[in-house]
């Protein structure tokens, strides 16, 4: 025991970590006069003292903080086999407590690989290196940084199952989860990659997606509906109608399901966008000066379709926008705004404009491959609308195909001396990554009194086989009447 003045400083037992431990790792707690400890020190090999305060969870320095690991001087370089890595000293303590092998902990989870780097060649020297950060955000991004530092054949991963670290462990008398977590420790894998038969039958044990059926009976049977996680691309010339189409997949989603929903309509003001849902719902073109309708009844029925406040997001932006615009509003839509679907009319138009083809290109084709990045890491559903050429290619890029998970085409003959015929709009599937089936997806019409689209009958299922892939290698058939789920479908 020393003393300074009012004060002593002691090897002192806390949260499960025995006196004798502390004595070890030379820390000591500073008590006042009354018997109350009121922080406690812990010294590196560098002579400086982290001091951490009982009251409240802060953090001081007692000589200059520089890139080291605690408890590494107390451990002869090399001498056994393994060695732990913590993100903090009280978790070193607690493991080495338990476990009698040589355990250190960095300064903290953001300094972890700058202090691992410092003293690399002595970490090194071990045949084992155990990383046990902390079970949390932080205690991840440093597990990750610090592996990178050496040879993954070193790096074995201590996984807090139902703790947040190796101290809390203690504190609840579980010693022995400790020492079984250290002897079941697997060599590291990045958290993008499984490789155990347990994490293999927990993925296959998820339940399986189900998606939201489109307006359109044909189309929601060879899709199997809208998943969150996929991006689809609807493509077509100019002036087919995919902007009515994908009204009536938005209006569809807010009368069929109570999320938010995002809607980015690059050429469409708001007013004529709302009035199209609130159209849709009074099966009236509402936007004609001549239609009638009171605005007390187009709000009415607007209101019914959105149904709650802050529950439709309507974003638009007419002319060119910087890509990282349009990328900074879909991540707030979803993180911000809990949006679950984004409809996006359209992506070619968002880039138009951009100095020089091939800026424009690659602009194109950056926001793009951002957007279908975001789809999955986010686990949003997203459709977005492409021009194509005279070819059939996507305006400004082909790559826009290659990214989504299912494509979907439309045409109509704008030029026919069928009345009728102008107003059909037919649809396709080029590309089907979720269950393959692709081909003709139906016919919808258009109804300039309703200003509505509606499927013409349903396509016969099953779709021809010269349209369905060669699936006699696989071991479940092709259904004779594809499973739906909790979709349902509206004609």
């Amino acid at each position: 025991m020393e003393t300074d003045n009012d004060y002593t400083f002691e090897y002192l037992p806390l949260r499960g970590i025995s006196e004798g431990t502390f004595r070890f790792y030379n820390v000591k707690s500073k008590v006042d006069g009354t018997g109350k400890p009121t922080a406690i020190g812990f010294t590196y090999p560098n002579g400086s003292t982290k001091v951490r305060g009982f009251d409240k969870k802060e953090f001081s320095w007692s000589g200059e903080s520089k890139p080291d690991l605690f408890g590494l001087d107390k451990f002869a370089v090399g001498a056994d086999k393994a060695i732990i890595i913590t993100e903090g000293e009280l978790d070193a303590c607690s493991l080495y407590q338990v476990l009698r092998i040589p355990c250190v902990s960095v300064r903290s989870a953001s300094s972890a690989a700058t202090d691992v780097s410092a003293v690399r060649s002595s970490i090194n020297s071990y045949e084992k290196i155990y990383l046990g950060f902390d079970n949390d955000a932080a205690g991840e991004a440093a597990t990750a940084a610090v592996a990178r530092l050496f040879d993954y054949n070193k790096i074995y991963h201590l996984k807090y199952s139902n703790r947040k670290d190796a101290n809390e462990y203690l504190q609840h008398n579980e010693s022995n989860e400790l020492l079984n977590l250290f002897h079941n420790a697997k060599h590291y894998l990045p958290s993008t990659i499984v490789s155990s038969l347990e994490d293999f039958k927990k993925i296959l044990s998820e339940e399986k997606r189900v998606g939201i059926s489109y307006p359109f009976p044909t189309l929601t049977k060879m899709t199997y509906g809208i998943r969150t996680g996929e991006c689809v691309l609807l493509k077509a010339p100019e002036k087919v109608g995919k902007t009515a189409l994908m009204h009536a997949i938005e209006y569809h989603l807010l009368k069929e399901t109570d999320a938010n929903v995002g809607a980015i309509f690059i050429e469409e003001e708001r007013q004529r966008h709302l009035q199209s849902l609130a159209g849709l719902e009074l099966k009236s073109p509402v936007h004609l000066p001549d239609c009638n309708v009171p605005d007390e009844d187009v709000f009415g029925a607007l209101r019914k379709v959105v149904s709650r406040d802050n529950r439709l997001f309507v974003y638009n932006h007419f002319g060119t926008a910087d890509p990282d615009v349009i990328l900074d509003t879909v991540r707030f839509l979803v993180t911000a705004c809990s949006c679950r679907y984004i409809l996006f009319d359209h992506i070619s138009m968002a880039v138009t404009g951009i100095a020089g083809e091939k800026d424009e290109r690659r602009a194109l084709e950056y926001l793009a491959s951002r957007l279908e990045m975001m789809v999955k890491e986010l686990d949003f559903a997203l459709i977005m609308v492409s021009h194509v050429n005279d070819f059939g290619q996507t305006r400004g890029s082909h790559y826009l195909t290659k990214l989504a998970d299912i494509t979907i085409s439309a045409r109509r003959d704008t030029e026919s001396a069928d009345e009728l015929e102008r107003r059909r709009i037919y649809l396709s599937i080029p590309f089907n990554r979720f269950s393959y089936y692709t081909g003709d997806a139906g016919c919808v019409l258009f109804n300039p009194d309703t200003y509505t689209l509606t499927e013409e009958g349903t396509t016969s299922w099953p779709i021809s086989p010269s349209l369905v892939p060669d699936m006699s290698d696989m071991s479940t058939p092709i259904p004779t009447e594809p499973k739906l789920g909790l979709m349902t479908t509206t004609s």
